[in-house]
C-alpha cells in the first residue's frame, strides 16, 4: 500500500463517523436548531435525501417557521411521492397556518398510502374541527381509536368536538378516558375541567383546574376558572386569590377583571369591584356582565 493510500484512509473513516452523528443530530428531537442545522448539512451532501427534508420541517414547523417547513415537505414528496410523513408533516403545517382543507387534502393521501395509522385519522380530524365541522371530526377520532384504543389524544380531542357541540357528558367522558391513558394529560384535565363548567357541575371543575396549577403554577386560565368555580358554589373568599393570582399573570384580560369584580361585591367590596367593572369594560365594553354589575351598584361605566 503507497504513502498516499495510507493517508487517505483515515480521512475517510472520520468523513463516515461524522456523517453518521450529522444523521443523528438531524434525528434527534431535544434541539429545533441543532435538527435544522444538521439536516441542512445532510441535505447539501445529498439533494435527494426526502427523510432529511422532512425532518428538518418538522423542525421547521415546531419553531413556527410553516412557509419553510410547508417547502421542505414539498420538496421531500417532489422526491418521493409516496412520502407519507411529508404528507402528514405538511397537514399540521398547514393547519397551524389556518389552511385546514389543504391539511385535510394532506391527511388524505396520507391515509391513502398508509390506512392503518392512527395518527393520520386523529390529524385530520384536528383539521376538520378547526373548520367547526364536528361531525367528520367526530368520525375520524373514531376510526384511530378503532386501530388503536389506548392512544390517548383522540379521545381528547373527541371531547373538544363533543363539547364544541355541547354534548358535556360525552367530552367528560373521553377526558376522562384520555386521562386514565395519559394521567399527565394536562390538556385533558383543563378541558374536562371547562366541560365541567360549562355544565354548572363547579365542584367537579375545581379538582381538574387544580392539577393544572399543580402541573402549570402559571396557568392563568385555571387560576381563572377556578376562581369562577369557588365563587359558583358561594366560596367567594376562596376564589379571591385564584382571581388575584390569574390577574398578576395576565394583568389586562378584561372577563378575570369581572370575576374580580364580582367576587369583591360578593365579599362586599364595592369600591373595589366598581374599579375591576370599570377597568374590564375599558378594555372590552362587551363585557355586559360587568356593565350590569355597575348598574346593580349604582355607579356608571
Amino acid at each position: 500500500m503507497s504513502k498516499a493510500q495510507l493517508v487517505c484512509l483515515p480521512l475517510v473513516m472520520v468523513t463516515a463517523s461524522a456523517l453518521a452523528d450529522t444523521q443523528q443530530d438531524c434525528a434527534q428531537q431535544t434541539s429545533l436548531d441543532l435538527r435544522i442545522s444538521a439536516c441542512s448539512a445532510i441535505i447539501r451532501h445529498d439533494k435527494k435525501a426526502a427523510w432529511a427534508y422532512v425532518n428538518r420541517g418538522v423542525a421547521y414547523s415546531d419553531g413556527g417557521d410553516q412557509d419553510r417547513a410547508i417547502a421542505d415537505f414539498t420538496t421531500a414528496i417532489g422526491i418521493n411521492a409516496r412520502e407519507v410523513e411529508a404528507y402528514a408533516g405538511r397537514g399540521i403545517a398547514f393547519r397551524r397556518n389556518g389552511n385546514c382543507d389543504l391539511a385535510i387534502a394532506d391527511y388524505d393521501r396520507a391515509i391513502e398510502i398508509r390506512p392503518d395509522d392512527p395518527a393520520n385519522y386523529n390529524n385530520r380530524g384536528v383539521a376538520h374541527h378547526c373548520e367547526q365541522d364536528y361531525r367528520r371530526a367526530i368520525a375520524d377520532y373514531n376510526s384511530a381509536i378503532a386501530i388503536n384504543p389506548r392512544y390517548a389524544e383522540p379521545y381528547m380531542n373527541r371531547g373538544s368536538a363533543y363539547l364544541g357541540r355541547g354534548d358535556y357528558d360525552r367530552a367528560v367522558g373521553d377526558y376522562t378516558k384520555a386521562i386514565e391513558l395519559k394521567p399527565d394529560y394536562m390538556e385533558a384535565h383543563y378541558n374536562r375541567g371547562t366541560a365541567y363548567l360549562e355544565n354548572g357541575d363547579y365542584e367537579h371543575a375545581i379538582p381538574d383546574f387544580t392539577t393544572v396549577i399543580e402541573f402549570e403554577p402559571a396557568h392563568p386560565s385555571a387560576y381563572n376558572n377556578r376562581a369562577w368555580s369557588y365563587f359558583k358554589i358561594g366560596k367567594a373568599a376562596q376564589g379571591l386569590p385564584d382571581a388575584e393570582q390569574s390577574l398578576q399573570l395576565r394583568p389586562d384580560d378584561g372577563p378575570a377583571l369581572g370575576i374580580r369584580g364580582l367576587i369583591y361585591e360578593a365579599l362586599g367590596r364595592s369600591e373595589d369591584a366598581v374599579a375591576d367593572f370599570r377597568r374590564a369594560l375599558t378594555i372590552d365594553p362587551n363585557i355586559t356582565e360587568s356593565r350590569d354589575a355597575l348598574k346593580r351598584l349604582g355607579a356608571s361605566p
